[in-house]
């Protein structure tokens, strides 16, 4: 039976792996200083973002395994479990972590925000690759906030922390929107893959035992997280990954009207429980009914 650390605190991450906290809900932690460390398998009930300038170390988050290079950025949320388990070695580890408990964010437009940034969710062969420049930004700001919890706390430290972690969200995401451009010959890989994908699933005909293809289905065929496959897929084509099934299926859909088949037997054919969420799909999709598009195809 694994061992697994409870992250229910920042301060029980800290205390792990030797570090004095300033805050009861924040943790800035330079890994030069606590070096060497126990590995630890977490639970987290808590954001945290880990910076690892170290040689490759194996960790495994959730069902995968993820070989950490230097510069090498992943950001995990509460729920999520990951680390290495440990045991009983110690080891020398360069980098940074920040973590930040969910209640920091009570009543501040980040505790909202913060939904948005989908990276919290990728696995971590997902995980940000930074550029020597990004690296520097993200440990600049590290450094800021190192400062301002040395200070003594008053009524505006908190917003200012908010503020510093609101700045490290939104450049997180700014690399990982350059890496998408950078990284755009294996994002087309994934969308050939895609159609691939869901051209095999009507062959299969899959459709007919599980319905409708979903993103949930082919980002886990793909080996993708449901949030970076979604990602890719509107940094690739500028649209949504369910938009781009729902053309794929209606394509499918023409060629059946075409040929002269039903309504009910292209909705049937194509994995729909009822004729009438084909029809709305498809007049919403083209604007016109399926019985109107295939009278003036056979017209």
């Amino acid at each position: 039976m694994s061992k697994i650390l409870r992250i229910n605190c920042v301060g029980d991450y800290s205390r792990w792996v030797g570090h004095i906290d300033r805050h009861p809900l924040v943790s800035v932690i330079d890994y030069a200083e606590v070096s060497p460390i126990r590995h630890s398998l977490n639970n987290y009930s808590v954001y945290a973002i880990f910076l690892r300038d170290d040689a490759s170390v194996e960790l495994d988050y959730g069902c995968g395994r993820y070989d950490y290079n230097q510069g090498t950025l992943l950001c995990v949320a509460p729920g999520q479990v990951g680390g290495k388990e440990d045991n009983g070695e110690r080891v020398s580890i360069t980098g940074w972590a920040l973590l930040f408990h969910p209640d920091l964010l009570r009543g501040t437009p980040l505790e909202k925000q913060i939904r948005n940034y989908s990276f919290f969710d990728y696995r971590v062969n997902e995980a940000l690759h930074m550029t020597d420049r990004e690296h520097d930004i993200l440990v600049s700001l590290m450094r800021r906030m190192r400062e301002e919890l040395d200070n003594d706390r008053d009524a505006q430290q908190d917003a200012i922390l908010v503020g510093y972690i609101g700045l490290v969200l939104n450049f997180c995401q700014r690399f990982y929107n350059r890496q998408f451009q950078t990284r755009r010959i294996e994002n087309s890989d994934i969308l050939v893959r895609f159609n691939q994908l869901l051209a095999d699933y009507y062959e299969q005909r899959l459709q007919l035992t599980f319905g409708l293809p979903t993103v949930q289905y082919c980002a886990d065929r793909l080996c993708l997280s449901p949030n970076y496959f979604g990602d890719v897929i509107k940094k690739t084509t500028g649209d949504t990954a369910s938009n781009h099934i729902r053309r794929f299926v209606i394509q499918l859909a023409k060629d059946g009207l075409s040929a002269g088949e039903s309504v009910a037997q292209v909705a049937d054919r194509l994995g729909f429980e009822y004729s009438q969420h084909f029809s709305r799909m498809f007049r919403k999709q083209e604007g016109i009914t399926p019985t109107e598009y295939g009278r003036r195809r056979r017209s």
